[in-house]
């Protein structure tokens, strides 16, 4: 399938049962919102907001001064207002917060925001504690305010079309989803890792497992490995694999933190009765589809499918500004994330309290 044809496709597809998100158009007003912390893994992803038309970013909380200097040197925040989490959230006008906190705080800050009536985005995991969770999330809904969660891969161009597969029924019945996230990990990094017996699972196997929660549902038994294998005596838990148990199906997750090149071998399979859908690697998508018979514009058989290029959280950002402005609903609801977190904490062999 051709580069252009599949772009032209992708306006096109639904997400979820609503439409792919589409570039901002200057012309609406823009949204205000700011970022709590600076110290999660992904929190440069500001830089993606202060580029959008979509949003005006109108400041930045990180209540450590040594790490609020280090921040200053990058792009992603030179030249932004510094705030306190007080200041910010009784900015007038504000509507949205990212979360971007160490992971032990992040539902802390989560917490406060909606209480302040702020739509929320949360980098992941989300925390460790469940019940504080599904506090925040029902006062979200209360409130008909947006919790997103920072999963990466939710608006991959790949992922997006096996949705699609999904909904049509393309693939039949589902009886097999198989996933790998890994990397090499740095021994300072794992030393941070280590704060959480759920490990590498916790870290990033929560990316991929968000997928097939969104393709499977909720599994009825969850069954855990976990493995410390390196010489680093860190007793991060580096090795780890998770069987999803359905009626009808079975998924795994593997990920594990000694991979070289793991980001290259990243992938999400999935198997149905008359289909099967393979994206590797997840961050620079292509697929290799195989159908028992044609499909639109899909031959029957194998055929590879390359997509346009992926930048993370561009289509998520432009996703969270239509649904703040009432322009669709929220693809992903609280039930999925209470799902995933449930899966997630049970695959790390994490207490559900």
């Amino acid at each position: 399938m051709k580069r252009r044809d599949f772009f032209q496709q992708a306006s096109t597809i639904a997400l979820l049962g609503s439409a792919v998100p589409i570039r901002a158009d200057a012309a609406k007003p823009r949204i205000k919102i700011g970022q709590i912390g600076v110290t999660h893994a992904h929190a440069s992803k500001l830089e993606v907001y202060r580029r959008s038309p979509d949003y005006e970013v109108v400041g930045v909380v990180e209540p450590s001064e040594a790490v609020r200097k280090r921040a200053e040197s990058s792009a992603a925040f030179k030249g932004v207002n510094w705030l306190t989490r007080e200041q910010l959230l009784n900015t007038p006008g504000l509507q949205a917060v990212l979360v971007e906190t160490h992971v032990r705080d992040l539902l802390d800050n989560a917490e406060a925001c909606v209480a302040a009536g702020k739509h929320i985005h949360i980098d992941k995991p989300a925390g460790t504690s469940l019940p504080q969770l599904q506090r925040i999330l029902a006062s979200a809904t209360k409130q008909k305010l947006m919790v997103q969660m920072g999963y990466m891969y939710r608006y991959n161009p790949g992922v997006v079309l096996l949705r699609e597969f999904l909904a049509k029924g393309w693939l039949g019945e589902v009886f097999e989803v198989h996933t790998v996230m890994s990397k090499v990990v740095d021994p300072a990094s794992r030393k941070q890792l280590a704060e959480f017996r759920g490990g590498i699972m916790f870290e990033l196997g929560c990316h991929v497992l968000d997928l097939v929660i969104a393709i499977l549902g909720k599994p009825k038994e969850v069954l855990a490995q976990a493995q410390h294998v390196s010489k680093i005596d860190d007793k991060l838990q580096d090795n780890m694999l998770a069987l999803l148990n359905y009626p009808k199906a079975l998924a795994t997750v593997k990920a594990s933190a000694m991979e070289v090149e793991g980001g290259s071998r990243r992938h999400l399979t999935v198997c149905g009765t008359e289909g099967t859908f393979h994206i590797q690697p997840l961050d620079s998508p292509a697929a290799k589809i195989a159908l028992s018979t044609a499909r639109g514009e899909f031959k029957k058989g194998y055929q590879d499918v390359i997509f346009p290029k992926y930048v993370r959280y561009v289509d998520d950002a432009a996703d969270m500004a239509r649904v703040i402005r009432g322009e669709k609903a929220h693809d992903f609801k609280p039930e999925h994330d209470l799902a995933v977190q449930e899966t997630l904490l049970r695959a790390c062999d994490m207490p559900l309290i």
